[in-house]
């Protein structure tokens, strides 16, 4: 038996070892996915604000559309509509 015990002892040492690889390995994998996802998000937020602002007729635009699209869900009544981008109007725009 004590002919073994160094083998035994050896072979234990070894699959200690390979866990620890095993381990280390998987966390550095997972490191790593998050630090690219990171880097992704922090891409498409630096696209976002150094891209150009749509000009005022172009909001203007895109809020008569979404308006128009809530009267036909019957969301809002058209005044109702009508007021709120008036009102959108005069902060977009820079009107009274």
């Amino acid at each position: 038996m004590q002919e073994l015990e160094p083998l035994l002892k050896g072979k234990n040492m070894h699959h200690n070892a390979v866990r620890y690889v095993t381990r280390t390995t998987a966390a550095a994998a997972s490191t790593l996915a998050a630090t690219a996802t990171s880097v992704a998000a922090a891409a498409l937020a630096a696209s976002i604000i150094l891209s150009p602002a749509p000009d005022a007729s172009a909001r203007m635009d895109g809020v008569h559309a979404d308006l128009a699209r809530a009267v036909e869900l019957n969301q809002v009544t058209p005044e109702q509509a009508a007021r709120f981008e008036a009102r959108l109007a005069g902060r977009i725009l820079g009107e009274a």
